[in-house]
Parts: C-alpha cells; sequence; structure tokens
C-alpha cells in the first residue's frame, strides 16, 4: 500500500475537528506538541513535494500514526482543470469544507525560466471592486495559512515545478490578501523557511486593492515580499466609483503609504492599471497617472492590463490601438510601462476573471 492511501486524506471530516493543520506547524511548534524523532526533518519531509511518494510526505509508520492523532493532513483536492491555449491552466481547488478557490499555473516562458502560480487567500472578496469577477461573490471565508501553502503543495505535486527555488508566486487570485493578512504571512514565512520550500522573499509578490492599513503592517514584517498596487483610476472620484476602498484611504493616503515603505534594493512596486474603455484610459488620466507616481515612474513596474471581460461587469475592453496610445503617453511622461497580455484569458482564468460558485 503507498503512503497516499495509508495518510489520512479521506478521513471524515468531524474525526478532525478542531486539529491544527500540519501543513502551519513550523519545526518547533512540532516539537513542542510531541513529534517522536526529529521535528525538523519532519517539516522537511512534509513541505518537500518532490520528495513525496504516491502523491504523499515519505514518513515512517511511526510519525505517520502520531501525525493522524495531532493534525489535519488534508490539503486542497484538485477539483478541475481548464487549459488554456496559451499553456496556462485554471484550476479549480476544493476545500475541506467544500468551498472552492480558483488558482491558474503558468509553465516556463523564454523570458521567465520560472513556473508561476497566481494563488488565492480568501473565498471570495469583500472589496467589491466593480470591474472584478471575484468581487461579485462577496466574502465567504478567509483562507487559513495551511489552506494558502497547501494550493501551493497540491500544484506541485501534480503539476510541478520539482523544487522551490524554480517557482515563482503571485497573490492576484481571489481574495485582497491584505484583508488576510496574519494567514497570508504566517503562509509566507512557512513557504521562506530553508527546510522547506526554501522561496525568496522576492520571489513572491502580494497584490493589494490599497489597503493602506494592510500596507503598513506588510512593510514592518519579515521576510517582506514584493508589493503589487492595483489602481486603475486617477481621481478620487473615478476610484471611489469603481474600487470602493478608495473611500476610506484615497488616493493621497495610499500614496504616503508607499513613501513609508522605503523599498530596499532588489525591491520594486509593480502598479496594476487596468483599462476600462471609456473609464480611465484619456490622455488626461496618462498625465495624472504619471503626476501620482511621481519619482515611482522610474525604476518600479507600471503594468497595463486591458480589461479582461467577463458577465459580472458591464465594462468593456479598449480597443488595440487605444491601449498602445495610452502606453505612449505614458512612455512620453518617463514611466516604464509594460502592456500585460493576462494568461488564461480563453477559460476566464486572467486577471479579474476568477469567480467560483460555492
Amino acid at each position: 500500500m503507498t503512503d497516499h492511501h495509508a495518510m489520512p486524506w479521506d478521513r471524515p471530516a468531524p474525526e478532525r475537528e478542531g486539529l491544527p493543520s500540519a501543513w502551519s506547524l513550523f519545526p518547533e511548534e512540532l516539537a513542542a506538541i510531541g513529534c517522536p524523532g526529529s521535528a525538523l526533518e519532519t517539516f522537511r519531509r512534509l513541505h518537500r513535494p518532490w520528495t513525496w511518494k504516491g502523491g504523499a510526505p515519505d514518513l515512517g509508520s511511526g510519525i505517520r500514526r502520531w501525525l493522524e492523532g495531532v493534525a489535519d493532513l488534508r490539503l486542497p483536492r484538485l477539483a478541475e482543470r481548464q487549459p488554456s491555449s496559451d499553456g496556462s491552466t485554471k484550476l479549480a481547488l476544493e476545500l475541506a469544507d467544500g468551498r472552492r478557490i480558483e488558482a491558474v499555473h503558468m509553465p516556463r516562458r523564454v523570458r521567465n525560466p520560472r513556473v508561476t502560480y497566481c494563488i488565492s487567500s480568501q473565498v471570495g472578496c469583500a472589496m467589491g471592486c466593480t470591474f472584478c469577477a471575484t468581487g461579485s461573490m462577496g466574502i465567504l471565508r478567509n483562507l487559513q495559512p495551511g489552506e494558502i501553502l497547501g494550493q501551493v503543495l497540491a500544484l506541485m505535486a501534480d503539476l510541478g515545478p520539482d523544487r522551490g527555488h524554480e517557482l515563482t508566486l503571485v497573490f492576484m487570485g481571489m481574495g485582497e490578501p491584505l484583508h488576510n493578512l496574519d494567514h497570508l504571512h504566517r503562509a509566507i514565512r512557512l513557504m521562506c523557511h530553508p527546510a522547506g520550500l526554501g522561496l525568496g522573499k522576492n520571489r513572491i509578490t502580494v497584490s493589494t486593492s490599497g489597503l493602506v492599513s494592510g500596507i503598513e503592517k506588510l512593510s514592518k514584517l519579515e521576510p517582506r515580499p514584493l508589493l503589487a498596487l492595483s489602481l486603475n483610476a486617477t481621481t478620487d472620484e473615478a476610484r471611489s466609483r469603481t474600487m470602493p476602498v478608495n473611500r476610506v484611504w484615497n488616493l493621497a493616503r495610499l500614496r504616503r503609504a508607499l513613501d513609508d515603505w522605503a523599498p530596499r534594493r532588489g525591491e520594486k512596486f509593480c502598479f496594476e492599471y487596468v483599462l476600462l474603455a471609456g473609464e480611465n484610459d484619456t490622455e488626461a488620466d496618462a498625465q495624472r497617472l504619471a503626476d501620482w507616481l511621481g519619482d515611482l515612474r522610474r525604476g518600479h513596474n507600471l503594468n497595463l492590463i486591458p480589461m479582461n471581460e467577463h458577465a459580472a461587469s458591464a465594462f468593456r475592453e479598449p480597443g488595440e490601438d487605444r491601449v498602445q496610445q495610452f502606453s505612449e503617453w505614458l512612455k512620453a511622461r518617463g514611466c516604464f510601462v509594460t502592456v500585460r497580455r493576462s494568461r488564461g484569458r480563453d477559460v476566464q482564468g486572467a486577471c479579474g476573471q476568477l469567480v467560483k460558485e460555492s
């Protein structure tokens, strides 16, 4: 019998109610609850999918029996997969309570030798951005640290890559990551642990709609991941109309939070600007955007994202001529601009399209 069948993946949920997730425990915590043998070695075997056998950690029988009694060993289950013509795959992962979240696997490309995962931090989202399909769900619940990390482990075990250093993570899936910061950062600490995946902090990007309280808290945490900010408008009136978070923290307050972040060597902000036809794509918008960026227009990345249309929003993608014109207006004002062609559009797996009925 393989370890996959010996592990309690399919044990009825009530038997594990109240147990901590095995994937959310650090070596010292495993030791504190009585891990027989080396807690560090147990952590290593749990967190390195390339060492697993039969789809599950390669654990000795004593460790396995002990873990079955003290921890929840369930991982998110890959319930659906939709391959895109561009090589990416949208995945639905089922959690222990039956809720589903979505992730996107993006394979290596010539200009990016690493595999990229776009993963979720919540089931649904509370931010209510009017151009985003996830926002139409509302918030159902936060993901726990073991569920956040569990997405990565489940995808690695099934789709690769074979090592943590071959992976890049972007928290641009379902949810507002900074709305779930405590659980998010514990998962990041676990993923960066040298005995686990060993991810470098600059290989993890956390995207926010502009939750200033979370930005300020994250800026003081270690390891500190890279920050991506979804802007999408250049006046408070327009941004408040499409992104309700702006009614609490406006553009000026958001800009001060970035100044306080004080990027270190090797850190770059990523600014995301979803182009909405007739809403935020004028030359005046380009001028205001460059002015707002100020000294950040050089040395940091500004991604223009033509709106990925979906049934939950009336906004539309601007034509290609307008996209290129907007890019040129920004470049003429000294901005470092990339027009980002979202992957997975044909399977509704692109930026702003992730939504799952639960």
